[in-house]
């Protein structure tokens, strides 16, 4: 494959897949739908990882013997790929974590105990939105009971988009970081976090954007988006679980303490005192997720192969197509954005007189993956004064065909509940 925009071969692309080609329940072919919650993995990536424990299983920085220079050369291998992928001006801004949970709890956790300039503490401000995963609202919570500090939030409009009516309001002189979703997993909704960005440099405010999920489906530029920190996990853009990433600006790091005490992460360790290692490695205490990492790499050369302009004009196609057939269904809700502008291909909607779980398990009869429930964005459900929602998230290897299987599932639903 070749980077290209042209439409995508998406049969091609979904022979690389194994797991696409399975039965389950016996005889049906499995629909997969569920990508925002974890994305499938191509041959590419499981061959990495088999490969890598198969050939050069080491730990990483530590010996001179070949395995461990070759363990090594993959683990910052993958480091340098992911650089690539997001445009970091350096790969000592790239941290490996396990997840985007981790990387947000590294952030809160930190600035808890920085130096002056960038400490929160009591009188503070911390600024969330309405509509983030529970990753990007409990580390919040916790850094503001430790500190004293307050979290304040943007609200979510009536069509699933934020409310910056309050923008000058909400970030404040007293906000001292502002943490919000590139792309909401509940709502599909691809927010205008330069605006936001903007605000915040002028009231000297820190930015971390959780790109969960849009670094799967669309191209980012981290250097370009203009933020401080910018957390991804590799789970969900094809890549194994137990890895992700936390990007920040090199001398923001610099200046930051770490995160957890122990080896690897050190410069020098006497029984007085000890002194930390530079970036990245400051932060990646202990033996990383190296065959996660290597996974990873493989994972972000295949998104590359294929093209991530190419893979969000296919998604963006199929969130029309979607959208246009959920349309023909009679007592559903699209919860959210309900055209294809400015959304990615996930998304959520409830069937009326019909709860989310019951959805779910006929579909799942039929061979058809969605997820249901609160998404870990309760409080984004309870904008919308429902219990949960059922959601369909798609990938670059989700097909018409797939859409089709999903509106008649839905009208087995409604027969089976009618």
């Amino acid at each position: 494959m070749t980077t290209t925009t042209a439409p995508l071969d998406v049969e091609t692309i979904r022979k690389d897949f194994p797991i696409l080609s399975r039965l389950v329940h016996g005889d049906k072919p499995l629909v997969y739908l569920d990508n925002a919650a974890t994305s499938q993995k191509p041959r590419q990536v499981i061959d990495a990882l088999v490969g890598y424990y198969e050939q050069h299983n080491a730990n990483v920085h530590r010996g001179i013997h070949a395995l461990a220079e070759e363990a090594t050369a993959l683990y910052e291998g993958a480091r340098d790929r992911m650089a690539r992928f997001i445009n970091a001006p350096s790969r000592d801004e790239v941290i490996f974590t396990k997840n985007t949970s981790e990387a947000i709890n590294l952030v809160a956790r930190v600035l808890g105990e920085a130096g002056p300039d960038h400490r929160v503490g009591p009188g503070d401000e911390i600024v969330i939105t309405e509509m983030e995963h529970h990753s990007n609202i409990v580390p919040w919570h916790q850094l503001a009971e430790r500190t004293g500090a307050t979290v304040r939030w943007f609200r979510i409009t009536e069509e699933g988009r934020l409310d910056l009516s309050t923008l000058d309001s909400v970030i404040t002189e007293r906000t001292k970081i502002v943490s919000l979703t590139h792309v909401s997993n509940l709502l599909g909704t691809i927010n205008p976090v330069d605006v936001v960005i903007r605000r915040a440099r002028e009231v000297g405010a820190l930015v971390l954007v959780d790109a969960s999920q849009s670094a799967p489906h669309l191209p980012l530029d981290v250097a370009a988006l203009g933020a401080d920190f910018v957390a991804v996990t590799g789970h969900k853009m094809l890549g194994p679980t137990g890895i992700g990433v936390l990007w920040g600006r090199l001398p923001l790091l610099n200046e930051l303490p770490p995160f957890l005490g122990g080896g690897e992460m050190i410069e020098l360790v006497t029984m007085e005192r000890s002194t930390y290692a530079a970036p990245p490695h400051k932060f990646e205490a202990g033996t990383p997720p190296i065959a996660q990492a290597v996974g990873l790499g493989a994972a972000v050369d295949y998104l590359t192969s294929v093209g991530m302009a190419a893979i969000a004009a296919h998604e963006h196609e199929l969130t029309a197509y979607v959208i246009d057939r959920f349309a023909e269904v009679d007592g559903l809700t699209v919860i959210g954005p309900n055209t294809a502008t400015d959304r990615v291909a996930e998304v959520s909607f409830s069937l009326e007189g019909i709860h989310p779980h019951d959805v779910g398990q006929i579909l799942d009869e039929q061979g058809i993956a969605v997820r249901v429930g609160h998404h870990c964005a309760r409080p984004a459900v309870v904008r919308f004064g429902i219990p949960a929602t059922t959601r369909a998230s798609f990938y670059l290897y989700n097909t018409r065909a797939e859409v089709d299987a999903l509106v008649a599932g839905l009208d087995r639903v409604k027969k089976v509940f009618g």
